[in-house]
């Protein structure tokens, strides 16, 4: 496996993501709108706005893409198949504050200030629909992976429901209260079957409704202290994570919906049977060559001498033999002339390499913890993000008291599988939408991979220093988006025959 790295391109501060539908990724650069091809980085469309852009977002089939100008109340919409066709959507006094496709890219839903109202704007009709007292809340509205149904949290008379609409034409489906002191969140399971709803952090309390509204299950772990903190579906709806302020990751699952398991985050690590990637500053003897990716790991048992020198090896030796390549690429030059030119541009410019690596570390391990400050609000405490791999077997998590690791679950044994330290904190990570791999950045100029085969870290090239806030992969998997304060760049990953053909297969591992 190779990267390969485009040239950094400005956008605008307030792109919250880059957007990679249909292979054309969007971008904006104050009033400009700019789509370009994935493989080339050629311009597409670039079209002019009225007002600097805050907000945009592709529709679900690639069409059209919305820009939202918040300072103004203004929408404007553009279309890719049709440069010539444009929309505008005024919300006029009452402002705008969200801006958001349903799922069958024809219709948008902006959410005026104060949340008065959502507006919803059709635009094969030019119909206007209105939904009252949607609630300002962490997540407030979700859609189903079919696009049949929107639930809708709102707030009414000093109590919280939810609204489940029919899509199609935004006719009322079912309307109930919630058992809730102050709602923070829905959210839908990927079947369509089940919405998960939570209180706030005052309140721990999940709830569990069917399509129509039959409340299924209640489920409280403890009272009498700060609740929920993030919550995640797996693909396979099975399972519902839900991470607390406590440091654990309770695992209910769809039958009974009750624990199943919980996980904990303690500061240190004694299991020898977890591996623990811990990030170094120095750099280990340069060995020349490449290394194969190891042979599945045996019975239970700590990790021997040759597999842990294999391992502190590849880390740094993978990166060597990943051969980071800086792909520039003309306006008049194909994908693989660009690839072709990169390579040749990379071994000339012979980018040096980087000075910090991976190493197994020997057990017992003590993570750098936190110490949150008792006298401020939202303290640094509890689960601040989880994902499921798109497989099922795999859950990562990140406790805010221990910033700098991530920590990765294997579901199928319901234990702790490896942990990845860090030497900054880290600031997302995202998992590969088709395989176990997971992509991560800590806000320097360093990107970090990991499947069960193991951990690599690549320097991003280019001139200056490019810090990666973000990570967003492509929906084939084959490329991954890297977003700085106003630049990004896009890194291609390429199998080599030999090299890389195991990175990211799930092996037998205890």
């Amino acid at each position: 496996m190779s990267f390969l790295f485009s040239h950094h391109r400005s956008m605008s501060i307030y792109e919250a993501s880059l957007h990679l539908q249909n292979f054309k990724p969007a971008s904006c650069v104050q009033y400009r709108l700019v789509v370009r091809d994935a493989n080339t980085l050629q311009i597409c469309q670039l079209y002019t706005c009225l007002d600097q852009i805050q907000h945009i977002e592709w529709s679900a089939d690639s069409l059209f893409i919305l820009c939202a100008l918040y300072k103004r109340g203004l929408v404007q919409v553009w279309s890719l198949e049709q440069p010539e066709w444009h929309c505008k959507i005024d919300e006029g006094s009452a402002g705008l504050v969200a801006s958001c496709w349903s799922p069958d890219g024809r219709h948008i839903l902006n959410t005026t200030e104060f949340h008065l109202r959502i507006t919803v704007w059709s635009l094969c009709t030019k119909s206007v629909s209105y939904i009252k007292y949607p609630k300002a809340c962490q997540q407030g509205i979700t859609f189903t992976r079919d696009g049949r149904y929107l639930a809708l949290a709102e707030r009414r008379d000093c109590k919280d429901y939810v609204s489940i609409l029919v899509c199609s034409d935004w006719q009322l489906l079912r309307h109930f209260d919630t058992d809730t002191q102050d709602l923070a969140g829905i959210e839908w399971a990927p079947n369509g079957c089940v919405l998960a709803a939570w209180d706030s952090c005052l309140e721990y309390k999940i709830l569990l409704y069917s399509l129509d509204g039959r409340l299924l299950s209640t489920f409280c772990a403890y009272e009498w202290s700060l609740g929920i903190k993030s919550v995640a579906w797996s693909p396979s709806s099975q399972f519902l994570a839900v991470g607390s302020y406590d440091g654990k990751v309770r695992i209910l699952n769809h039958v009974t919906w009750k624990m199943i398991t919980e996980f904990g985050h303690p500061a240190t690590i004694n299991n020898p049977k977890i591996v623990v990637y811990k990030e170094a500053e120095k750099s280990p003897p340069l060995v020349l060559g490449r290394l194969a990716f190891p042979p599945p790991r045996a019975a239970a048992g700590p990790l021997s001498s040759t597999e842990s020198e294999w391992r502190q090896r590849s880390h740094w030796d993978g990166h060597q033999a990943l051969q980071c390549r800086l792909a520039r690429r003309s306006s008049g030059n194909t994908a693989s002339q660009g690839r072709a030119q990169g390579q040749a541009l990379c071994a000339a410019a012979k980018f040096p390499p980087s000075p910090v690596f991976h190493e197994v570390a020997s057990v017992p391990v003590s993570l750098q913890t936190l110490k949150p400050a008792a006298d401020r609000a939202n303290p640094r405490i509890g689960i601040g993000a989880l994902a499921f791999s798109p497989d099922n077997c795999f859950l990562a998590t990140r406790s805010d008291s221990v910033p700098t690791a991530v920590w990765i679950w294997d579901i199928q044994k319901l234990r702790l599988l490896a942990v990845l330290e860090q030497l900054s904190a880290v600031r997302c990570f995202q998992w590969d939408p088709r395989q176990a791999r997971l992509a991560i950045c800590t806000g320097g100029g360093k990107v970090y991979l990991w499947s069960p085969a193991g951990c690599v870290s690549v320097q991003v090239p280019g001139e200056g220093d490019f810090q990666v806030l973000s990570v967003c992969w492509h929906p084939s998997g084959d490329s991954l988006a890297l977003l700085s304060k106003d630049h990004f760049c896009l890194c291609f990953l390429e199998t080599e025959q030999g090299v890389g053909t195991a990175f990211g297969q799930r092996g037998d591992h205890t």
